[in-house]
């Protein structure tokens, strides 16, 4: 049996998120074209058996892959407890994936690249977005990681196109150590019910709304419970300012009945049930800065 953590990191807005939901094979992480749309670390356990990918695993695995905030230089408490999250995979990865794309600056973070550098565990580079270049430009990219990280192996890879992601599945599980699995063999992940439908909510809110908006928010989850064949759901959305409620509801609450039903359509779809939603907003002032209620909204506040 081989059992292991991969870890993914990287800057925001490479693709962590789409590749993750890939390797897993399920949709777990929030998918937007906003940077900074992973608050959380969210594992995604993937069980399989010998056989597996045309007879090439030999031995039965679990692989738990956890994807993380984007690395950025933190500007209130709620980005230093994200920075924490990504800090903290470094240590406890069994295997490393370190995301970029033909995109961004590389450079943009060189502290984190140091970190990484310095950890003695296999390391992946995936280079992300190939669509988006030239064979030259891939080229320089791929010979700028082999001297940032020459102990890694580079896959290049198109997570959006699902384009060269199937082999790095085969690639981890021979990298994976001998181990017992961590978690029960038919786990998808270590997150509940509660954690997936507040993400679908704010997913609904960076899609629908703009600017600081998004950045502003977030959801707590008062009511759970299911009677009859409907689920009873009551969030709190919360926000930092008196004219963000204003925008969240909308001029005779128009906007907020459209978040709601776009989420509640998605909720049904993971929940696979009927969902009765109730949606209702409340300004949290300076809630990214206070650790109580960073701690109330399931966030690991580290001093």
């Amino acid at each position: 049996m081989k059992a292991g953590f991969v870890n993914i990191v990287g800057n925001p807005n490479v693709g962590k998120s789409t590749l993750s939901n890939l390797l897993v094979g399920e949709r777990l992480s929030i998918i937007t074209s906003k940077a900074q749309t992973t608050r959380h670390r969210i594992f995604g356990i993937v069980n399989g058996n010998a056989g597996d990918y045309d007879g090439a695993v030999t031995e039965d695995y679990q692989i738990i892959f956890s994807d993380t905030p984007g690395v950025l230089k933190p500007n209130y408490r709620l980005q230093e407890t994200m920075l924490d999250y990504s800090t903290s995979a470094l240590s406890d990865a069994d295997i490393l994936i370190y995301v970029t794309d033909t995109v961004e600056t590389p450079d943009k973070y060189d502290d984190f690249i140091k970190k990484v550098q310095n950890i003695n565990v296999p390391k992946i580079v995936i280079i992300n977005k190939i669509d988006l270049t030239d064979q030259k430009g891939l080229e320089e990219k791929v010979a700028y990681w082999h001297e940032q990280l020459p102990d890694a192996e580079i896959i290049p890879t198109s997570a959006l196109h699902n384009f060269n992601v199937k082999g790095i599945i085969t690639h981890l599980i021979d990298l994976l150590p001998e181990a017992e699995p961590y978690f029960d063999r038919d786990a998808l992940t270590d997150k509940s019910e509660r954690f997936f439908v507040s993400e679908i909510i704010r997913e609904k809110i960076l899609l629908y709304y703009k600017k600081e908006i998004p950045y502003s928010v977030e959801v707590s989850i008062d009511e759970f419970h299911e009677e009859n064949d409907i689920t009873n759901i009551s969030a709190t959305i919360h926000v930092t300012r008196d004219s963000q409620k204003g925008i969240i509801i909308g001029h005779q609450a128009v906007a907020i009945k459209k978040l709601g039903t776009m989420a509640r359509r998605d909720i049904e779809m993971f929940l696979q049930r009927k969902v009765f939603l109730k949606l209702f907003v409340k300004v949290s002032k300076d809630w990214r800065d206070k650790d109580a209620m960073l701690k109330q909204f399931g966030y690991d506040v580290r001093k």
